[in-house]
């Protein structure tokens, strides 16, 4: 579907084909790092922070390969062979289909793609992102620090990056998170610090420091209480609660009106009902002997409903807390506000892989039958969104030289406009001849405006 909205006349599926078996045999990945390394030198990317996530992408079909030698190579990052299509965890909520997986890497200067891997569909970030950092260093040899979610967050990957520095987020399963979110009681803001928070938009975040060593890695982990997090977990709790007591209610009657044959048989229901329930209980109170109408002894339980105080006031504590972590320590440390502004800007590969999906890129699915295609297919959409936030930078970085902003989709001004919105705007303008005079109409002098601030291969279209 995609060849057939985008190419050219001379061009078949079988051209096509070919042309990505070649890209295939030459090696992406060597082509790929090879425009990164020269977008960076040329266009002086800050490297400072860079950001890790994955995604997946549904496909239809069979995809049926053979998979004895896949073992051989589970240790490798950049493979030799091609990638499995297979069922497993999908972020596009079709777990019915099989898949593949995107991990990526962009900088945190203009969202530019860094790295790109395509892996097998059912593989864990938990087992892969440690040697994917790995890998990109390798690649890419430059002092940053690396940014990613919990997946990162293991001993056995913090012994595996310990010489590369790293912010990520400590998931709540681990015993000393849970006790330090139960315990620690974040700093209030004091005055003089108010108006820097504001300045920084962490006017609604509070936090407190921790030294922990973990995995045998020194770090510093920040404790952070966020205000709008915090209110919208509450109502969370309180939805839960209510729609927990009404199916206890019900469970309640259902169990009271139930005969049964032998007293562990009532206390076995009673069992498997609390195992359903998270916020609350249904507590025995009294089993009862009595007779049926055929005069056989039966038990009728009499309970009650409670609350789990314990657990309930856990999740109050929880409310709104999570915790960061970082490597740079001593020397090298950061001040709290930088560490969750970088930890913010995650949001830069979600970005990212907004593009990738959106319906008007036309990779919402696909339609490749070999996966080396299928990665060949995905390395070119990643050198296009490349392309794509490389050109927004330029625009964005030229708008805030000259200090005046545009009209964004909703008529307010401003200096981050994304390139998307620019194509629209140039939707309007036309060629015209008239009575054989050509001419260009719609070119308005806010137009003009945007067409200065691009480049001249850009203007000679409209000028």
């Amino acid at each position: 579907m995609l060849g057939e909205r985008i190419k050219p006349d001379y061009l078949n599926d079988d051209k096509i084909g070919r042309v990505m078996d070649e890209l295939y045999k030459y090696g992406l990945n060597d082509i790929f790092i090879e425009v990164v390394l020269e977008v960076i030198k040329k266009f002086k990317i800050d490297l400072k922070c860079s950001h890790l996530d994955s995604t997946s992408f549904h496909l239809d079909g069979e995809y049926k390969r053979e998979e004895d030698k896949e073992k051989q190579e589970e240790e490798k990052i950049i493979k030799e062979r091609p990638i499995f299509i297979k069922k497993g965890y999908s972020r596009d909520h079709r777990p019915d289909l099989k898949q593949c997986v995107l991990d990526l890497i962009t900088s945190q200067d203009g969202d530019i793609p860094l790295f790109v891997r395509v892996g097998d569909g059912n593989e864990s970030d938990k087992a892969v992102f440690g040697k994917v950092l790995v890998e990109f260093k390798k690649q890419i040899k430059f002092d940053s620090i690396m940014v990613c979610d919990s997946a990162l967050y293991g001993q056995e990957n913090l012994q595996l990056i310990q010489h590369l520095k790293w912010i990520t987020r400590v998931p709540m399963t681990i015993k000393k998170a849970k006790e330090l979110v139960q315990n620690i009681e974040v700093e209030e803001v004091k005055d003089e610090d108010k108006e820097k928070r504001s300045d920084l938009n962490l006017e609604s975040y509070t936090w407190k420091e921790e030294i922990v060593t973990y995995g045998g890695i020194k770090q510093t982990w920040l404790i952070v209480l966020s205000e709008k997090r915090q209110k919208s977990d509450l109502e969370k709790l309180e939805k839960q609660l209510s729609q927990e007591e009404k199916k206890s209610q019900k469970f309640l009657k259902e169990i009271q009106s139930e005969e049964f044959e032998h007293p562990q048989a009532a206390r076995y229901k009673l069992k498997a009902i609390n195992k359903k329930l998270r916020l609350l209980e249904i507590k025995e109170v009294e089993l009862i002997e009595t007779y049926s109408k055929k005069k056989e002894k039966i038990y009728k339980m009499i309970s009650l409903i409670i609350k789990k105080d314990e657990e309930i006031s856990r999740k109050t504590k929880e409310a709104g807390k999570f915790i960061l972590a970082t490597n740079l320590v001593e020397e090298n440390k950061l001040e709290a506000s930088e560490i969750l502004i970088t930890y913010k800007n995650q949001q830069s590969t979600e970005r990212g892989f907004r593009f990738l999906k959106d319906p008007l890129f036309f990779t919402d699915s696909f339609f490749v039958e070999k996966p080396e295609r299928i990665e060949t297919m995905l390395f070119l959409m990643s050198l296009c969104l490349l392309i794509y936030n490389l050109g927004q930078r330029e625009l964005r970085n030229c708008l805030k030289r000259v200090k005046k902003g545009i009209n964004n989709q909703v008529g307010k001004v401003t200096l981050r406009p994304t390139l998307r919105w620019i194509f629209q705007c140039f939707q309007g303008i036309h060629y015209v001849i008239l009575n054989g005079v050509k001419q260009i109409v719609n070119l308005t002098e806010e137009r003009r405006f945007i067409l200065s601030l691009l480049p001249a291969s850009c203007q000679r279209y409209y000028l």
